[in-house]
């Protein structure tokens, strides 16, 4: 059955072929008219699809970088808090008034830092469980401290060594390999793992989708390609049944479907490369010369088939 059904399948295809080489040379042209416009709505498809869809994507990415950055501040702070836990138990300070105002506006600056870079996850769960997880160890940072203060009169430096710990303590390491383990560590470390963790989802999210070049490419030079193509049948139609070459509004035609294929690509790409904060591919400035450029290659396609269609007329049956 299913060769039988394959025979049946091709011998369709090879009578269709057969009809098309054999076919008056108006209607071969139309065909490659409305091929010819049916590329055009592909490319303003495309270019519709790659304004849109990639500068969401452009965007998303912009915010997680600005979460690496976030994540870079956020270890600093914790650097900051801890210099200030120090400078507080030297100077004896701790027994007076505890760690101070920049130990606790250090911390609250870390919170702060954590809950907005966790706006632009790109890790998905397992980063959302990683900020948690950060986030948990802050708290638990300054409840030792807060301990180690209230108990400084008896323990003396040691809770507030034991909390100092918690922030800038170094990765454990393997005692086989050498090598630091990722999740151990004060909440500094735990901070520049998330960094890490953030930093790979954010390569992941500028090489996926439209921002993947394959992709990208790909996709919008496919209607150019078949455009490109379609002139040249095109082409080679006129010149061998109707003795005419190729016309201006043909050639002007194919010239603004592959100039808005440039611009679609060329922009995203540049959008892309310094993640722009109003993606240039969407704007709407770009969209109002785009669009309608693509209304008047559609028109100068039918225009530049119209006179030689209109040389052969038939008679109503």
């Amino acid at each position: 059955m299913t060769a039988t059904a394959t025979a049946r399948r091709r011998a369709q295809l090879s009578a269709g072929w057969r009809d098309l080489r054999t076919a008056h040379p108006v209607r071969i042209l139309r065909l490659l008219r409305t091929g010819l416009l049916a590329m055009v709505c592909a490319t303003a498809v495309v270019y519709l699809a790659t304004a849109t869809q990639g500068g969401q994507e452009v965007t998303t990415a912009r915010h997680s970088r600005t979460a690496d950055d976030q994540l870079s501040d956020a270890r600093d702070a914790v650097t900051t808090a801890d210099r200030a836990l120090d400078d507080a138990t030297r100077t004896g300070q701790i027994e007076l008034i505890g760690p101070g105002a920049t130990f606790a506006n250090a911390t609250a600056r870390i919170g702060t830092l954590l809950t907005a870079a966790a706006q632009g996850n790109a890790a998905g769960a397992t980063g959302r469980a990683q900020f948690q997880f950060v986030l948990g160890k802050l708290l638990i940072c300054q409840q030792l401290v807060t301990t180690a203060v209230s108990d400084y009169p008896h323990n003396g430096t040691v809770g507030v060594d034991s909390a100092r710990a918690t922030l800038t303590a170094p990765r454990l390491r393997d005692p086989d390999t050498g090598r630091e383990t990722p999740g151990t560590g004060g909440l500094g470390a735990s901070i520049e793992d998330l960094r890490h963790l953030q930093s790979a989802g954010l390569a992941r999210q500028r090489d996926t989708g439209w921002l993947d070049p394959v992709q990208l490419w790909g996709l919008a030079l496919a209607p150019a390609v078949a455009a490109l193509a379609l002139f040249c049948a095109t082409a080679r139609v006129l010149a061998a049944h109707f003795r005419r070459p190729v016309g201006g509004h043909l050639v002007a035609t194919l010239a603004l479907t592959l100039a808005v294929t440039g611009v679609s690509v060329g922009l995203t790409s540049w959008d892309e490369s310094r993640l722009a904060l109003h993606p240039a591919a969407g704007h709407p400035a770009v969209m109002a010369l785009v669009l309608p450029a693509l209304v008047v290659a559609g028109v100068l396609n039918h225009l530049a088939h119209r006179p030689r269609l209109a040389e052969y007329r038939y008679g109503r049956s």
